[in-house]
């Protein structure tokens, strides 16, 4: 028991330095959630639920552009796909029964992924929930704020918030332009996908760049 109690605090230790970034982009989201037509109850019950930044974005950008619910869940469950295969490799290191397991699942996103890792394919449990708990309460409590803060902003374009969504997607992007390969696949995707823009619906061209990478990949 003592060792779970270290490990969580190691975990909780490891992931604060993001906690204030994670609160950031929650009271983004947030706002933005709301702007874009949610309720704040509906947007502080995504950010518990989806706990996924990315996806989060994705789906109230293609929302606020008019888009589908179909369109927007679409787009997010594409971003989250890499979750399936992060699941499986922490899943060894998940104890107990299936409604704690399927808890502690919820709290694997890459950061939690990262400090759980020891090396040689193996994860701490403890570690992962340590970090999960303060990500995910950081998370959810900053969305809240978020919903609550649209009084602060007359214009949003005064605070160059309409711009928060495409300059989220280059600051996710940038890191993995470093290979050859990944700045030709980032180039066709926006390629395919302001091809689509003049005549589909919103959220119709990133689910057809997304298309165009997962067919390229599986020729590869």
């Amino acid at each position: 028991m003592r060792n779970i109690s270290l490990d969580y605090q190691a975990g909780s230790r490891a992931v604060a330095p993001l906690a204030p970034a994670v609160g950031v982009l929650g009271i983004l989201f947030g706002y933005l959630a709301t702007a874009a037509g949610l309720t704040p109850a509906a947007a502080i019950l995504m950010s518990a639920t989806t706990f996924a930044g990315s996806a989060q974005f994705a789906a109230i950008a293609v929302l606020g552009a008019g888009g589908t619910v179909v369109a927007a869940v679409a787009a997010a469950t594409l971003l989250n796909a890499r979750y399936l295969v992060l699941g499986l490799s922490v899943a060894p290191a998940i104890k107990g029964c299936w409604p704690k397991r399927l808890l502690l699942a919820q709290l694997v996103v890459d950061e939690t992924w990262a400090i759980a890792y020891t090396g040689g394919g193996r994860f701490n449990g403890g570690r992962l929930f340590g970090a999960g708990s303060v990500l995910f309460l950081v998370h959810v409590g900053s969305t809240a704020i978020g919903t609550v803060s649209g009084n602060l902003f007359a214009d949003a374009a005064a605070f160059g918030l309409d711009a928060a969504f495409p300059a989220l997607f280059v600051v996710l992007l940038w890191p993995h332009l470093m290979a050859r390969s990944a700045v030709i696949a980032a180039a066709a995707g926006a390629t395919i996908a302001l091809g689509l823009t003049p005549f589909t619906p919103p959220g119709i061209p990133i689910l057809g760049a997304a298309a165009a990478c997962l067919l390229g990949l599986r020729l590869r």
